[in-house]
């Protein structure tokens, strides 16, 4: 097979190249700039489309494809390239940077028209991706599977077979364990090329429903360990997606975008003359570790936080009151706790779940019609909200806005919810609100927008606590359903930024299961795992760094009237990692705690710019397993503020930690500041940090 170089378009340190083969097929590579002299000129393999997509009626790939993959149909087979375009955007975000899109177009033989962007923003260490698909045929086109993204001839370094070089990540995440990085070999994995180069090896994974980062978090990374060079992709969606490593021969393809429709029951129908755009994905290319890769991935994100509240610059100390009052808030507890914190430096107060809960009833199944309970809030929750800004805080409510309890009203109110099959979908005590509906948008409009209005909150934490699974009725397929409720709900809390511009979104999700890059687009931070008190805490805060930002990653320090300096410490410094929030027993600590607990207020307002505006470093040397925790993790973070670095030790600590900085920071001589709540000892020479522990499960956090 013929190919040669059409284009190169170099977008800050990274090359992006289009093949063109003499069939007409366009492959996609990204090369850091450093590597490109590396290249071998052109690999021993077929090229792979950017273009990955399949339609009803279409030639399946054959080569015991079916069910493996829906890559490589006769559409894509068949597509011929038409032209290439660059487009310079006009300015749409604050900052005002350049944006450049490649526009590169291709038509299959019905003429349906294939337009992939590739769009780049000055100052980014990504590039982002996505397909439009446009039905210039008569009649209806059903697509079965339209990609974000391709990637070809991975490794461009090695002409051959490239034996014990390939290496993948993915990103596990569970309740209370979430951001988990896995790392497999092409071997493992069984992705190496028969010996006659024929049925394609793949491994498709992704997450079902709508909860988008349940399983997996929408992220993938492939690793040439000879040359040194990781690519890295993570998809922007909300509804079910995948990502497909895929090999026939020395070429490996990896790409992604939403599940298709054998992993995700996905059928969309296109009338003529409409078209359709799949989500975005975001890609880079590194010549560093995976850590770099996924953290020049997360920075994508940093463009939306210019719209963020004002009151966001100095990432200010959340209160929630939810480990305080386990969802039973009351207008005479929240004063006790006011009372409790004030003057501790905590600058937002959350009103949690339970302050519209029936008599009698839990808060989970009342949910739902939202109103404020009078046995609770005597005075209504726009006195508590004046309480709390009397204390020059700012107020924050709980809504769950897709979701309704058993006991309320509007759970039994068919019209509203979502079916499947034309049954209501259930699960144990909770419904879902049909989002597509305009009457539900009024609904809600009414019971979340109005009241957050006429209290005068100033934040809102928004929890999603279940998942509805593959999809729901109301389009062609039950994946297409759901991709259009999702986006609907999207477009809702849109509508909430639009008319409380000033508003501070928290996005919860059961703890962390919507932290895809879309949804934080759309937020000011997110909390992770509902985990409150369990000794992991560290170890999820310190993986989200690969998936979220800092500045994002809302961190729960639970304290309770038992814990020790120690414990105290331990809990505070696993916030360093992110943004500070409290919980817990706050009226009844002592004022030996109170000193510790203020002491690491204080650390924190001083390393906030760095959280905000920083580069992480990752050590970890632990054990396995996520319970029983052993050996030390540390997390140095870096920037234009300083730097500082806070470990954790966990059970059978070696006697001795040495963390050796990266190189550009072993100048750093002497320790400003720490903070602990033991007797770890804290030196630094040349460039090597040496801690000696006194116990298990104990913390440090060191400035610089």
């Amino acid at each position: 097979m013929n190919k040669s170089l059409y284009s190169e378009f170099i977008f800050g340190d990274i090359s992006v190249r289009y093949i063109l083969e003499e069939s007409g097929r366009m492959n996609l590579q990204l090369v850091p700039l450093t590597k490109t002299a590396d290249i071998c000129e052109f690999k021993e393999s077929r090229g792979d489309s950017l273009i990955q997509a399949k339609l009803i009626g279409d030639i399946y790939a054959g080569s015991y494809a079916g069910g493996l993959t829906m890559r490589n149909s006769g559409t894509v087979e068949n597509l011929k390239f038409i032209k290439q375009e660059t487009c310079i955007c006009p300015q749409t975000s604050k900052d005002s940077k350049t944006r450049t899109e490649i526009i590169t177009s291709f038509e299959d033989a019905q003429k349906h028209s294939y337009i992939h962007t590739l769009g780049y923003t000055e100052g980014d260490l990504s590039v982002d991706s996505k397909t439009t698909f446009t039905n210039n045929a008569p009649g209806k086109a059903s697509l079965e599977l339209l990609s974000s993204f391709s990637l070809s001839e991975i490794t461009p370094f090695e002409k051959g077979l490239a034996p014990n070089c390939l290496k993948f990540y993915r990103i596990r995440s569970k309740w209370s364990d979430e951001a988990l990085l896995v790392k497999e070999t092409a071997e493992e994995l069984q992705l190496e090329p028969s010996w006659v180069n024929w049925q394609p090896n793949a491994i498709r994974y992704g997450q079902a429903g709508s909860l988008p980062v349940k399983h997996y978090a929408p992220f993938g990374a492939v690793e040439d360990e000879n040359a040194g060079v990781i690519w890295a992709a993570s998809l922007a969606i909300e509804s079910s997606w995948q990502m497909e490593f895929y090999r026939r021969d020395y070429g490996l393809a990896f790409s992604g975008g939403l599940a298709d429709r054998e992993f995700g029951h996905w059928l969309k129908d296109i009338e003529s003359g409409e078209s359709f755009t799949t989500p975005t994905a975001i890609l880079t290319v590194t010549t560093e570790n995976i850590d770099n890769a996924c953290q020049r991935l997360t920075q994508y994100n940093k463009k939306f936080l210019l719209d963020n509240p004002k009151s966001e610059e100095h990432l200010p100390i959340i209160f929630n009151e939810y480990c305080t009052t386990w969802g039973n808030p009351s207008e005479e507890n929240i004063i006790g706790i006011l009372e409790a914190i004030e003057g501790h430096g905590m600058e937002y107060f959350v009103v949690d779940c339970g302050w519209f809960k029936e008599d009698g009833k839990d808060w989970s199944s009342s949910m739902g019609d939202y109103i404020q309970s009078k046995t609770l809030f005597p005075n209504g929750l726009a006195n508590v909200s004046k309480l709390i800004h009397e204390r020059n805080m700012k107020a924050g409510i709980w809504f769950e806005i897709d979701n309704v309890g058993s006991n309320a009203s509007v759970y039994n109110k068919e019209e509203f919810l979502l079916k499947r099959d034309g049954l209501v979908l259930t699960t144990q005590n909770r419904r879902f609100l049909d989002m597509r509906k305009p009457e539900v948008q009024n609904y809600l409009t009414e019971k979340v927008i109005r009241q957050i209005k006429e209290n005068n909150f100033d934040y809102i934490k928004m929890d999603y606590n279940d998942t509805y699974g593959i999809g729901c009725d109301g389009a062609e397929s039950l994946g297409e359903g759901l991709r259009k409720d999702r986006e609907a709900s999207l477009n809702f809390i849109s509508k909430i930024r639009d008319e409380l511009p000033e508003l501070i979104i928290e996005n919860c999700a059961s703890g962390g299961h919507k932290t895809e890059p879309l949804m934080m687009s759309l937020s000011s931070m997110a909390s992770f795992s509902d985990a409150h008190e369990c000794e992991n805490i560290p170890v999820i805060a310190a993986g989200l760094h690969r998936t979220i930002l800092p500045q994002q990653n809302q961190i729960w320090c639970v304290i309770r009237e038992q814990d020790t300096l120690q414990r105290i410490a331990y809990s505070i410094a696993a916030c360093f990692l992110g943004r500070l929030c409290f919980s817990g027993d706050v009226t009844k600590l002592t004022t030996l705690q109170w000193k510790k607990i203020d002491e690491g207020i204080s650390f924190y307002k001083e390393i906030a710019p760095i959280i905000k505006d920083g580069y992480s470093y990752l050590y970890e040397n632990r054990g396995p397993s996520a319970r029983k925790l052993e050996g030390y993790q540390g997390v140095f973070r870096t920037g234009k503020e300083g730097s500082y670095l806070t470990v954790h030790v966990f059970d059978n600590p070696p006697d001795k930690i040495e963390i050796t900085l990266p190189e550009e920071y072993r100048k750093l001589k002497v320790i400003k500041r720490e903070y602990k709540g033991s007797t770890i000892s804290a030196d630094i020479k040349n460039g090597t940090v040496i801690l000696t522990p006194s116990t298990s499960m104990e913390s440090i956090s060191l400035l610089f």
